[in-house]
């Protein structure tokens, strides 16, 4: 997650629920998403996969010691020469059962086909959690959804995702400095801030 982006859009929004809003979810994927649990599984809709947030939550899950934050990529489209981990299909959705938690992130209304296994993934017993531009389908199926209408006085579901991706990482960070817990220290936050802003994007996307 790029600390300088995140830094500005919450200064941007600062005054307004979104930063809040994006803690708050991201508190309720923290605790869904335990270490003993089946894993995260992270899908969009046809028109509209989430990559970006998958490659964001890989990141916080290394910086926060949180690895059951990295979730597993479900598409609806799998092209035969891919990588493992971008090869894996809706059929996975069928296996989810008590211990997964599922997130939907849908800018448009999801199709009929992808609710019907949500729903099933549910009834399963997984945690539902939603990213959505509103939908109502979605939202009942949700046990926590954050909705990001489409409206002129609303950030876009994408710098939302922003939001909380870094947020999801907050909690749990590892100790730098003399043994238990708490934040790293400032040089050890510049030190990671460096790094991001000098590595190259994740090719692995």
């Amino acid at each position: 997650m790029d600390a300088v982006r995140v830094a500005l859009l919450r200064e941007v929004l600062a005054g307004t629920p979104w930063p809040g809003e994006a803690r708050r979810f991201a508190g309720t994927l923290r605790r869904a998403v335990v270490p003993a649990g089946g894993g995260l599984l992270l899908v969009g809709t046809e028109q509209y996969e989430p990559w970006h947030l998958a490659a964001h939550l890989v990141d916080e899950a290394a910086w926060s010691g949180r690895p059951e934050l990295a979730p597993t990529l479900v598409r609806h489209r799998v092209p035969p020469d891919g990588p493992p981990h971008l090869s894996v299909g809706l059929g996975r959705l069928e296996a989810a059962r008590r211990g997964h938690t599922l997130l939907v992130v849908a800018p448009q209304r999801p199709g009929g086909g992808l609710l019907e296994r949500v729903h099933d993934a549910r009834r399963a017993g997984a945690t539902v959690l939603s990213l959505d531009g509103g939908d109502p389908d979605l939202g009942a199926l949700a046990h926590d959804a954050l909705s990001v209408p489409a409206e002129d006085c609303a950030p876009d579901l994408d710098t939302v995702q922003h939001l909380v991706g870094a947020a999801a990482g907050e909690n749990g960070l590892p100790l730098r400095r003399g043994g238990g817990t708490g934040r790293p220290r400032l040089r050890d936050r510049l030190a990671r801030l460096a790094d991001h802003l000098t590595a190259p994007p994740p090719s692995g996307w």
